[in-house]
Formats: structure tokens, C-alpha cells, sequence
């Protein structure tokens, strides 16, 4: 006899079968006992949760003659060819293979047709998210107007990649992840009918790894099954998961506890090198903090796992404070939503690895992390009162600013004829003039646009810096930004973190967008301004836009000073202010 899978032998086959799914099992029973079906069902939900398993139990259940209570009997004809995937009225289809028109538009052709044997036809379109947005349409001609006797059973895992006009028109039954002891309850009973042995926490570190999915479950199960002999230990399931056994975090926390970085780094080393995946890693690590936290507090609650906890897990947690576990806690939570997006985890893991067991506690870390609560570190309370100070000082610049227009004119000129004092900072003056020889006013506006995004996307720090500053001249390839402070702009030019921050998150806001930033001061921007102004005067010239002939040399003159002034405004847009001499 060939072999099957554990999951395709213990599939569900009544709505009492589907386990952690009980509101969804009891509410499609309650509609057939009372005859409410509805013409099209929406099952979402994370994967190997019971989606699929359900469609074809509602299936059997609207077409059974022996229907009791909602569930089907699972004996007649019909029951028995809905099973075996061969009765021509309840057809199944896989989206991610069938997602064009054509196919879309042939189920509408089919739909027409009355069932055959069964009472309704069925169309259970597995993966739905995947349909093209011309099957989308055709789909939604036939929920708008359904035919008598059809039953359409829509599942995916991904529901916010449907249509809202679809969801719209259908009943949607939200499948939730699986519950750990549900899972370990159902794989116990499994092997007992199977009379198989095994530890119960074997099964606790199957249902773990499962995630919530119980196809998952009976997988890993499946390969337990294969790895061991006669019995299904502990260290088979930790073998087969890929999961740390509980003498390799033993050792782990240990060695942090002690502020021992190059122990830690060589048993991350030691864990990898044995074949662990960076995110299991992360994942039993915080599941023992979590432990060891709990084990703290509320004992009992570990009452069923007490017998597993070694002599030093039970140490650790009389010896390190609930300050440091929740640092720890922090730490790995911050690693694990990291390596989520690279392709080096082993990076963000020996970064971690070096916070954990350099004693950085949340205080440290907290300053570039928002979710952090204010009240718990004094840091954030600094910040704060440096934003304010900072304000302050924009605040009495601006009323400076606010002086009558002859005061600063004259500024102006004094600027022009003598060079700003330097204190610390040189004004990258050629690098300036590169981006005003390229620069283009529409840049300048898309910057402008995303000004208060880019400063919601930043730290509090990098927030504070670039607060005191606002964008002035953009190009294809470059973006001039003026600081209110000359130590403001020298620390911003200097801090690569924040630099890098700021040109990331500005190539993300606005496409294809990569600019090389100049960081200058507020103060020297007027005098570079005017000197790139009267260096360019005539550069409209050069691209034969003064060629026109006039009689007299005065209009030429005039025509020469518009260019100049069109120019100027290209450049700097409603910056640029023209003076009458």
C-alpha cells in the first residue's frame, strides 16, 4: 500500500474535526441546519489552519441527504466522491496556476448549467489573492449576480490583496492561528491511535515550530516519526525543528549573564555551525527569557514544563534581574525583525549576540527606538528637553529674521563683500555649485512634498538635527540642506548613521531618487547663492536663446536680464528674490 502523508490521512472530514476553529465550525452548522446559505464564503487565514479542510466539509454538508446537524454523514454516495476529489459538482481550483480571464470566464460559462447530481454546484478556489486583475472583474460579475443552486468557496492567505468589491460580497470567516496546546492535544491523540510513544514535551516543541498551523504540525510530526526509534524523544524533536536544546541556551544566557562576549560568539558559532536557522535561533531564545520572566513571577503557570528546567535555568532565574531579561527580551525582538529583510542574518545575529552579553540594557538602546516607553529611561527625557532648547533658539531666530527689509539688505551686501567668519565648519562650496549648475525646480519641490515624511521616518535624534534645517537647491544627483547652526550642520556632515538615515529614507519617498547631500549653514548659503548667480549670469547665453535680432543693443540687454531671471527662479523657485539696483 502506498504511503501517505500523516496530513492527508487525519484531513478533517467533518466540521467537528477542525480543531481551534470552533465560532467558524459552529456558525457554518447553524446556516445549513437553518437553511441560510450563502452564495459565496470568504475563508482567510494563515496557512495550514483549516481553510481548505472546511471548504470541502461545507461542500459535503450542503449536498448530503443524510445531513445531521450541519455535518455530513460521510457515508453516501455523494459524501464519499466529494472525498476523493471525483464528483463533477464540486470542483476545485487552484488560482495560483488558473489566475486569467479565460479560466474565470469558463467557470461563468459552467455556472450557468444546473448541478449534475449534487444539490449545488461547488467551485472551491483555493489561493484566490493570485487571480489577475481582468479574472478579478469576471468574478465579480458573477457574485453581483449569482445563479441559483451555486455555492462559490473563496480561500487565500492573503485577504488585503483582494478587491474590496469582492470581499464585499461575501460571507468572510477569519481562520486564526492554532492554539499550542490544541495542536500537542491532537498530535497526542494521533499517535496513541497509531500506538506510537512519546515525550509530551517532544510533542510541546513540534507544536512550537508549527507556528499555529496544524498541517505544519503533522509534518514535522511525520518526520519525527521517520528520524526516531520506537519513541519520540525530546532531542528527536529538537533534532528535526532545528530548534536549541536546552543545554545550548543554558550555556548561552550564562555567558551573557557573566558579560563574556567571546564565549557567546563562539557558541552562536557552535549553534549555527550544527545546522540551526537564524530565525528558530532567535525564536527559542526569546522563548526561554520569556521563561525564565515567568518562572519569576508566576511559577505556576510553568507548572507542566517545571520538570524540563535544568539546575542552571533555575539559577539564571533567581540571579538575573527582570530589568536585564526584558533588555534581553528587547535585544532579540529588535534582531528577529531585522533579519526578516537581509540575506546576512549571521551580521544581526553576532550584533545581537554582542548587546546581549555587553550587559546594553533598554536605557542604552531605547534612544533610536520609539516603542520604547518614555518613563522608562531618562535619555529620552534629555532629548526632549534638548528639542526644546533647540526650538527656543528657531524661535528667536525667526524674529531676527522678521527685521525690516533695509536691515537686510544691507546684511546682504555686507555678506557679498566679506566672506563669513569660519568657526569649525568648511562650506563644501564646489560641491554646492554642482548641484545649482544642475539643479531643477520640480527636485526641489518633490523634497519639499516629503519634508515632514522624512521627518516622521527619522529617530528622535536625527529628527531633532534635521528639524533645524530646510532644503534649498535640488538636482538630478544632489541636494543642498541649510542648518540653522553651524555645530547642528557640522555634527549632521560628520554622523555617517545620520547621513545614510536621511539619504534611504529619501531615495524610499520619492522613486529613483538618490541624491549626494550638501550639508551647508544657513548663514552662508545668501553669499553662495549670489556668487553662483553672478558667475552664471550669462550662462542662458550658451544655449542659443539670445539670438533673436533687434535694432536696438538696449533690448538685447533686457532680454539678456530676463534670461537671468528666469534662470535664477529655474533654480531656486520662490527662494530667489530679484532686486531692483
Amino acid at each position: 500500500m502506498v504511503y501517505q502523508a500523516l496530513y492527508r490521512v487525519w484531513r478533517s472530514q467533518r466540521f467537528d474535526d477542525v480543531i481551534g476553529q470552533e465560532a467558524i465550525t459552529q456558525t457554518l452548522k447553524n446556516a445549513i441546519t437553518q437553511s441560510q446559505i450563502s452564495h459565496a464564503y470568504l475563508f482567510t487565514g494563515p496557512r495550514g489552519t483549516g481553510k481548505t479542510s472546511a471548504a470541502k466539509i461545507l461542500a459535503k454538508a450542503v449536498n448530503c441527504p443524510n445531513s445531521v446537524d450541519g455535518e455530513p454523514c460521510n457515508e453516501c454516495e455523494i459524501c464519499r466522491s466529494i472525498t476523493d476529489g471525483t464528483q463533477e459538482d464540486v470542483i476545485e481550483i487552484d488560482a495560483a496556476s488558473n489566475n486569467g480571464v479565460e479560466e474565470i470566464r469558463l467557470i461563468r460559462e459552467r455556472a450557468n448549467y444546473a448541478p449534475t447530481q449534487a444539490q449545488y454546484k461547488v467551485y472551491i478556489i483555493d489561493e484566490v489573492h493570485m487571480l489577475s486583475t481582468g479574472a478579478f472583474n469576471a468574478l465579480l460579475k458573477t457574485l453581483e449576480e449569482p445563479k441559483k443552486n451555486v455555492i462559490f468557496i473563496l480561500a487565500t492567505t492573503e485577504p488585503h490583496k483582494i478587491p474590496a468589491t469582492i470581499i464585499s460580497r461575501t460571507q468572510r470567516f477569519d481562520f486564526k492561528r492554532i492554539d499550542t496546546k490544541d495542536i500537542v492535544d491532537h498530535l497526542a491523540y494521533i499517535l496513541e491511535k497509531n500506538e506510537l510513544s512519546f515525550e509530551d514535551e517532544a510533542l510541546n516543541v513540534i507544536a512550537q515550530a508549527a507556528e499555529g498551523g496544524m498541517r505544519d504540525a503533522l509534518s514535522i510530526l511525520d518526520q519525527a516519526i521517520s528520524f526516531s526509534d520506537d519513541i519520540i524523544t525530546l532531542q528527536d524533536a529538537l533534532e528535526v525543528t532545528g530548534s536549541l536544546t536546552y543545554d545550548m541556551m543554558d550555556r548561552f544566557i550564562l555567558a551573557c549573564k557573566q558579560e563574556n562576549t567571546a564565549e557567546c560568539l563562539s557558541l552562536l558559532d557552535e549553534m549555527l555551525a550544527s545546522g540551526k536557522e537564524a530565525r528558530r535561533l532567535l525564536e527559542n531564545l526569546l522563548l526561554y527569557c520569556r521563561d525564565l520572566l515567568v518562572y519569576q513571577k508566576a511559577p505556576k503557570l510553568l507548572a507542566e514544563k517545571a520538570q524540563h528546567f535544568t539546575e542552571t535555568f533555575k539559577q539564571s532565574a533567581e540571579e538575573i534581574s527582570a530589568q536585564q531579561i526584558y533588555s534581553w527580551i528587547h535585544i532579540l525582538n529588535q534582531a528577529q525583525n531585522e533579519i526578516r529583510f537581509t540575506t546576512s542574518p549571521r551580521i544581526y545575529l553576532e550584533v545581537a549576540t554582542v548587546k546581549l552579553s555587553e550587559g546594553i540594557s533598554t536605557k542604552n538602546s531605547s534612544s533610536v527606538d520609539d516603542n520604547v516607553q518614555p518613563a522608562d529611561t531618562q535619555e529620552l527625557v534629555g532629548l526632549k528637553e534638548q528639542v526644546t532648547a533647540l526650538q527656543q533658539e528657531v524661535s528667536q531666530l525667526k524674529n531676527r529674521l522678521e527685521q525690516p527689509q533695509q536691515q537686510v539688505q544691507t546684511k546682504t551686501q555686507q555678506h557679498k563683500e566679506k566672506k563669513p567668519v569660519s568657526t569649525g565648519y568648511r562650506v563644501p562650496k564646489k560641491r554646492v555649485f554642482k548641484v545649482l549648475k544642475e539643479a531643477r525646480k520640480k527636485d526641489l519641490v518633490n523634497v519639499k512634498e516629503i519634508w515632514e515624511d522624512l521627518l516622521a521616518s527619522l529617530s528622535v535624534t536625527q529628527k531633532a538635527m534635521l528639524r533645524a534645517s530646510q532644503p534649498k537647491a535640488a538636482s538630478p544627483n544632489g541636494l543642498v540642506i541649510a542648518f540653522d547652526y553651524e555645530i547642528i550642520c557640522k555634527k549632521a556632515a560628520n554622523d555617517q548613521d545620520f547621513v545614510s538615515a536621511v539619504q534611504n529614507n529619501i531615495s524610499r519617498m520619492i522613486s529613483d531618487y538618490v541624491p549626494d547631500l550638501v550639508y551647508i549653514t544657513d548663514e552662508s548659503w545668501p553669499t553662495l547663492r549670489q556668487e553662483f548667480l553672478s558667475g552664471h549670469k550669462d550662462e542662458a547665453d550658451e544655449d542659443g536663446l539670445t539670438e533673436q535680432e533687434e535694432p536696438e543693443s538696449t533690448t538685447t540687454d533686457e532680454q539678456k536680464e530676463d534670461l537671468a531671471v528666469s534662470k535664477a527662479q529655474d533654480l531656486f523657485g520662490e527662494l530667489a528674490t530679484i532686486k531692483e539696483d
